[in-house]
């Protein structure tokens, strides 16, 4: 008989493959519920082009609303938990839940050289599972139905395992269940961002100008979001770890589990971002087949709206495209999706397939040989 592939490892905190310039989740390295500011000083200062390891800590298991006792609602799925979310969980860390956000994010790391104008390119290279589960939840009359779940109480919480391929997830037909559907993992960060401008540090729900929760599931490994820089030395933080996400997240969250994520943090000068990718005002995804930029607002027809004169304006600065061309390319070849819609801020995302533009760019390279 095939042997039977055993369960990824556990990651604990500096256990484990380790690929870029470390960066833990201890308790005074994170934030929970607030993103970082232009006050806040950095953990961690890097030149354009490090790699950086972030450890990152879901924040299912260790809020208030499930008892902010990992070791307990892990229990009766005799699974191991991370040592750093117990410390978290245990601590006095001041959290106002209902005030701040869920979201544990790390506390910046500065980039030597980013001025505000320029744009922050993270890259991620590696993304590897901390445990072999996670948490899917609804609670308080939040999500895309908030009239009619969660059903009972103030939140419901369904336990996801990895299966034994290490590729896929299992969620049970039933609450404590043994069978259900499978569906592949495709980790990712939900937040990566740059701090704001002041010394008010941002609630970790709403996405923004500058990144923040933007909850894109394209932005699995191999994958560049752009940032506009904000102040000085960019100040970039990542958090909110998954395992999966449908676009939309529409019952609240996807399958929020804790990751090893390394990423490359470059800088790009406001001349050339201007250049290649026009004026952005907030952040634009690539990934090996696609430009991504985004379009957010609290009303879902505002954001694509948005995110329309932002692929609109992308063509124009990439290409020249006529802005009534690139209307109608859009129309005709691009799609628009919903990168989620629980975050107060509703976000949305296009798809520009770049091999549209492959005959393009090679005639360009021709010219300028």
């Amino acid at each position: 008989m095939p042997e039977t592939p055993a369960p990824p490892p556990v990651l604990q905190p500096g256990t484990g493959p380790i690929r870029g310039q470390y960066v833990a989740a201890g308790v005074d390295e994170v934030l929970w519920g607030r993103l970082p500011c232009a006050a806040d000083a950095p953990q961690l200062q890097v030149e354009p082009g490090a790699e950086v390891t972030f450890d990152t800590i879901s924040h299912e298991g260790i809020l208030e609303d499930q008892g902010r006792d990992p070791r307990a609602f892990f229990a009766p799925h005799e699974v191991e938990v991370l040592d750093d979310a117990v410390a978290l969980a245990g601590s006095t860390y001041e959290r106002a839940p209902g005030v701040d956000g869920p979201h544990v994010v790390s506390r910046p790391v500065e980039v030597a050289g980013a001025r505000r104008g320029d744009l922050l390119a993270v890259t991620i290279l590696e993304t590897l599972p901390r445990v072999p589960y996670g948490v899917i939840s609804n609670r308080h009359g939040k999500g895309s139905l908030p009239e009619e779940y969660p059903r009972d109480g103030g939140v419901f919480s369904a336990f996801a395992r990895v299966t034994d391929d290490g590729a896929h997830a299992g969620l049970p037909l039933v609450p404590g269940g043994s069978e259900g559907p499978r569906f592949p993992l495709a980790p990712f960060l939900g937040v990566i961002g740059v701090a704001v401008e002041g010394d008010e540090r941002p609630h970790s729900v709403p996405p923004g100008p500058h990144g923040g929760n933007v909850d894109i599931a394209l932005l699995t490994a191999g994958a560049t979001l752009y940032l506009p820089v904000q102040v000085d030395g960019a100040m970039a933080h990542v958090g909110d770890p998954h395992f999966a996400q449908g676009n939309g997240e529409v019952g609240l969250t996807a399958m929020e589990a804790s990751l090893r994520a390394t990423v490359r943090l470059d800088v790009i000068a406001r001349e050339e971002a201007v250049a290649h990718f026009g004026q952005l005002a907030g952040p634009l995804a690539e990934t090996a087949e696609h430009l991504v930029p985004t379009g957010m607002d609290p009303d879902l027809d505002v954001a694509v709206q948005r995110c329309v004169r932002a692929a609109i304006a992308l063509l124009g600065a990439r290409w020249g495209m006529d802005p009534r061309q690139a209307y109608a390319y859009l129309s005709a070849a691009t799609d628009f999706e919903i990168s989620q819609v629980v975050d107060v801020v509703k976000g949305v995302h296009a798809t520009i397939r770049k091999a549209d533009f492959a005959h393009l760019e090679r005639r360009g390279r021709r010219a300028r040989a």
